[in-house]
């Protein structure tokens, strides 16, 4: 199939595609969610090596695991499903070991997003550092929730679909977590001023999901449709 074809072909049939035996299909994609997919592991692991390895964990599983897809959801939807468990294993053995990625300054001026590193002023950057920070004292299930909803912009109930929990159980976690953060952030809704209540979790519900972080070196040049060219291969279906 070639590229204007793959382009014009849907999710669904992309994976359909892919279970047949078409070896262009699951690489299409990849190249299509993975942007969004690599935003969501980096803002809830907070270390960009480990958020590699989650996507990477995450795309070998849905390769192999396509065709268990039956369609009760969106594709992206089952993909963010899989990236999200990958990254809460992650975070959990993290936490086991208790390290934290986030006491690494060097580390934190690499969670900004290139265009904000090179163009936003310099309080953006200090917030978005206090922000990772804060955000890593959170358990992880909150993380991931306050992530989808408040920085990525994911409607609630896309967020439980993604997941797998109910309505109520994310609503729940995004008001625990909020209400942890609260404390380590106040100082930033006050230096913000009237407008900047959600504003520090990055934009809140109105903001268009996606990403400009490229994934690390590696991430980006394995090939997806070679399961021995994809490092890692943990994650859930």
């Amino acid at each position: 199939m070639d590229d204007a074809a793959l382009s014009a072909t849907s999710d669904q049939d992309l994976l359909a595609g892919h279970v047949e035996g078409d070896p262009d299909a699951f690489g299409e994609l990849v190249r299509r969610h993975r942007d969004r997919l690599w935003a969501v592991a980096l803002r809830t692991l907070g270390d960009r090596e480990e958020a590699a390895d989650a996507v990477q964990d995450a795309l070998v599983s849905a390769y192999r695991a396509a065709h268990t897809f039956r369609g009760q959801s969106a594709v992206t939807t089952w993909l963010h499903r899989i990236t999200v468990n990958a990254c809460l294993d992650r975070a959990r053995k993290a936490a086991s070991r208790k390290t934290s990625p986030v006491d690494d300054a060097e580390r934190l001026d690499q969670l900004l997003e290139p265009h904000e590193s090179a163009e936003a002023p310099a309080e953006r950057q200090d917030l978005h550092r206090e922000l990772i920070a804060a955000l890593a004292t959170l358990p992880p299930e909150q993380r991931a929730a306050l992530v989808l909803v408040d920085m990525q912009g994911y409607p609630v109930a896309e967020a439980a679909r993604v997941l797998d929990v109910p309505t109520g159980t994310v609503k729940s976690r995004c008001a625990r977590g909020r209400a942890r953060l609260l404390p380590l952030l106040t100082h930033l809704r006050t230096d913000a001023g009237a407008g900047g209540d959600n504003k520090a979790l990055g934009g809140g519900r109105n903001r268009t999901p996606g990403a400009s972080v490229p994934p690390a070196s590696g991430a980006k040049d394995a090939g997806p449709s070679d399961p021995a060219a994809v490092k890692g291969g943990g994650g859930r279906a």
